[in-house]
């Protein structure tokens, strides 16, 4: 099992997630992906100044997409950090948000057939390789070369899939490294895991990293870290289609309720309506010994990376010690 620590650069500068990440690897954390969204602080430069404050944390964009940037772009991005961090360098990449790429003017069209393509060219560029073209439909390079950069050699790009749909969890298992699912509970393993195990077979690979991308937040009082979690629960529960919360046996009719108080951002009813419900569905939320066992499941139930993702807990300082301390 190895461990890694999410962070989402909006509400942090640039300097506290420098900071927490510079906690975390004390903490004996192996990985810390930065989230991408066009409207907080990028990622890219983040990553830089996290590998030049550290020496053994591995970190990555997490993550990335191939409709706001080019698989040449993400390539040469990857190389670069690659030497900044001495070879600590990985790339989270998924389908993208389909949420947000409209209100960029963006059309979501193929999103799955995107992703494919470009993790094949993002291999193939930081290979060395003179990318020609081949008849790709999104990126079909025509004598693309990487020259300015150090390649990563033998060891190439670790690259992890973002996913969640069977159809992007098959691809995963099909070209990734590892890939870094959206979830806390064991229920939504059980589905995702035979799906990507099967596609591991299918083409002969062995030793595929299978992150849980989590909603985590604790504290040693634990009703402090369940009210921490529950704006993050609520988000979860609102954009989650009627099966995932039929899996999780939720109140659809509660749910539609929490998903209107969001839109009205009426976040006092907001935490009237999330309950431990909600709360143990999408998140894992409590004392060290309550998050530790939550932590032991998902390690049951086939992952091999746990991610403790936002909001890590009411002091986030505090939580990535009690993490390091009781979890990892």
């Amino acid at each position: 099992m190895t461990y890694g620590i999410e962070f989402v650069p909006g509400n942090l500068s640039v300097k506290q997630v420098v900071n927490y990440c510079k906690l975390a690897e004390t903490k004996d954390i192996d990985y810390a992906w930065i989230t991408n969204h066009y409207n907080n602080r990028h990622c890219y430069p983040i990553l830089g100044a996290i590998a030049s404050a550290t020496t053994e944390l591995k970190m990555g964009p997490g993550i990335m997409n191939a409709f706001t940037d080019t698989p040449a772009a993400m390539a040469s991005f990857f190389c670069t950090l690659n030497e900044i961090s001495d070879g600590r360098a990985v790339l989270g990449i998924g389908p993208g948000d389909l949420s947000t790429l409209p209100k960029l003017a963006i059309d979501p069209a193929k999103p799955v057939a995107r992703l494919n393509e470009a993790v094949t060219q993002i291999r193939a560029l930081c290979s060395g390789a003179e990318v020609k073209k081949s008849g790709l439909e999104f990126f079909d390079y025509d004598g693309a070369k990487l020259t300015g950069v150090q390649l990563p050699g033998k060891k190439g790009v670790p690259m992890y899939i973002g996913a969640q749909g069977p159809k992007v969890l098959e691809l995963a298992g099909t070209v990734g490294d590892g890939a870094l699912i959206n979830a806390s509970n064991p229920k939504d393993f059980e589905i995702a895991i035979p799906i990507i195990k099967a596609a591991c077979e299918k083409v002969g690979k062995k030793g595929f990293d299978i992150g849980a991308y989590t909603a985590m937040s604790i504290d040693m009082n634990e009703k402090k870290a369940r009210n921490a979690a529950k704006i993050v629960a609520a988000f979860i529960a609102a954009g989650s289609p009627p099966a995932l919360l039929q899996r999780h046996g939720l109140d659809l009719g509660n749910v539609a309720k929490i998903k209107d108080a969001l839109s009205k951002f009426d976040f006092k009813t907001v935490g009237g309506l999330v309950g431990d419900a909600e709360i143990d569905a999408f998140t894992i939320a409590g004392t060290p010994d309550i998050v530790k066992q939550k932590c032991e499941d998902l390690t049951k139930s086939g992952v091999t990376q746990i991610i403790f993702g936002s909001p890590l807990g009411p002091d986030m300082v505090n939580s990535i010690r009690l993490l390091g301390k009781y979890v990892v």
